[in-house]
């Protein structure tokens, strides 16, 4: 008999939970992040930059706390990606390189060294932040570069319930209409992508009334190629010239990859193009920002904004200063790995409040899982630290100490390499030149005293320390190429 009422039992329970408001459960908080392609330490208005103007986001970041030491977790996007999708270093997801579909695993080319191959796609085993959300009852939304492999890899089959844009490409091949994306059907009153993605996450935040959401944005910009509108091209020109910058490129030594060529990388900022790209992407976060307000969502949003690698300043039309940092994207030089990073989580970070403690991409997924209160999959094993406790006010329980491995030839010009960071000091080897580079980031910022001869104590620690986290990951390395030709010099 006791089956026979207990579906009525049931109901009753569920009725009386419904029109008794003050037993419902809190609504969790919901989940805005912002992921942009190429986006450099220097290139935001709070960050210090003078050309650019994001006054959008110079407004959120007085509403955040800014990580001044905010690393990525690689030199190039697609490993970065997947740290941040799953909290683990790219050796573990085996992406190490951005994934190039036309040409995976590259090794015909005239090189030193033949690349480690890479895992071209984040594997579906892995549980994603998405996943993570969805499965605590989010509305889970993409839009923009996803880059993590091809068809039965995208966002959709990732935990992304909604995927706007995002498919295997790294760039948008144009940012004007027609978009001609697979994930993305043009409209008739399509211009400028930006514009456009923008519009998709400001329409899903706009139908989220009763379910907690995590909508990730991940802009195409500011990537190549540089494109931007015209009324903006016009206000930098006019910038410029009023300002009186001139182009000022600097030698870096030889390309690594075309070792026949001398590389240089950009030292002041006044790329027209690209500031107004910058500018785009100010507007873009100023809109969704305004959708959350609009709605009256925003002091109930959790927001996160950040780049997947350093700026582009040495390559590609060297659209960007990383000044004072050295080198840029493909680099493991703190210009390709130093970025922005802002986290505005309402009632735990302090207004505005700077902090020099070190963070990284992988940080991100137990960070969101700590503000979200949601439980991290047992089997998921995340190689990040939640940063609530720097967004409280206090501190790590121990130092921290960051790896990367880029066992590969970057297009910017860098080449192979493995690098520690342990406090301020820096360890850096390059497999193509065999050769060590340490640095003290606190005193030489711009890494140009290579410290190897003189702290030779502290360079053997470092050295043995990041040998055993190769070993212990089971990293994979660049081998020598049998048929290497050795270019002649222009």
């Amino acid at each position: 008999m006791k089956y026979l009422f207990r579906p009525m039992l049931l109901a009753c329970l569920a009725l009386c939970c419904a029109i008794v408001p003050s037993r419902k459960a809190a609504k969790k908080p919901n989940v805005l992040f912002f992921l942009v392609d190429d986006l450099g330490w220097m290139d935001l208005g709070f960050q210090g930059s003078s050309f650019y103007e994001t006054p959008h986001l110079d407004a959120l970041a007085q509403k955040s706390m800014i990580f001044t030491s905010a690393y990525a977790a690689c030199p190039v996007c697609s490993p970065t990606r997947a740290a941040i999708m799953t909290g683990k270093n790219p050796v573990r997801t085996g992406i190490t390189d951005w994934i190039n579909h036309s040409r995976p695993n590259e090794w015909d080319r005239n090189t030193r060294l033949l690349p480690a191959k890479y895992t071209p796609q984040l594997a579906l085993e892995e549980v994603t932040l998405a996943e993570m959300l969805q499965a605590a009852g989010y509305r889970t939304f993409f839009a923009g570069k996803w880059h993590l492999g091809g068809e039965g890899f995208y966002p959709e089959k990732q935990g992304f319930q909604i995927n706007k844009g995002g498919f295997h490409a790294g760039n948008p091949g144009s940012f004007f209409a027609p978009f001609k994306n697979p994930k993305l059907d043009d409209k008739e009153n399509d211009h400028y992508l930006p514009e456009r993605l923008s519009d998709e996450t400001s329409q899903f935040i706009s139908e989220q009334k009763d379910q907690p959401f995590f909508a990730f944005h991940s802009f195409y910009l500011v990537h190549t190629p540089l494109q931007a509108q015209e009324h903006l091209i016009k206000k930098y020109q006019e910038k410029r010239e009023r300002l009186g910058l001139k182009d000022d490129m600097q030698p870096i030594g030889p390309d690594i990859y075309h070792m026949e060529k001398e590389r240089t990388v950009r030292s002041v900022q006044s790329h027209v193009k690209y500031a107004a790209m910058v500018e785009a992407l100010d507007n873009a976060v100023g809109k969704i920002v305004s959708t959350l307000k609009k709605e009256g969502l925003y002091e109930q949003t959790i927001i996160i904004f950040t780049s997947d690698n350093g700026g582009l300043s040495t390559s590609e039309g060297k659209p960007t200063s990383n000044f004072p940092l050295r080198g840029g994207k493909g680099y493991l030089y703190e210009g390709g790995i130093r970025v922005p990073l802002l986290i505005r989580a309402p009632g735990v970070a302090a207004n505005g409040q700077k902090t020099d403690a070190v963070a990284w991409s992988a940080d991100l997924y137990p960070s969101i899982a700590a503000l979200c209160e949601v439980k991290i999959p047992a089997a998921q094993k995340p190689d990040g630290q939640s940063l609530v406790p720097i967004l409280k006010g206090g501190a790590f329980k121990k130092p921290r100490t960051l790896f990367w491995h880029y066992p590969h030839y970057g297009n910017q010009g860098g080449g192979p390499a493995s690098c520690i960071l342990s406090g301020d000091w820096k360890l850096i080897y390059w497999y193509d030149k065999q050769q060590f580079e340490l640095f003290n980031i606190k005193r030489d910022l711009g890494e140009s005293t290579n410290l190897v001869s003189q702290e030779k104590e502290k360079f053997q620690s470092l050295k043995k320390e990041l040998d055993h986290w190769l070993q212990k990951n089971g990293a994979k390395f660049p081998q020598l190429n049998p048929n290497f030709v050795m270019p002649t010099r222009n």
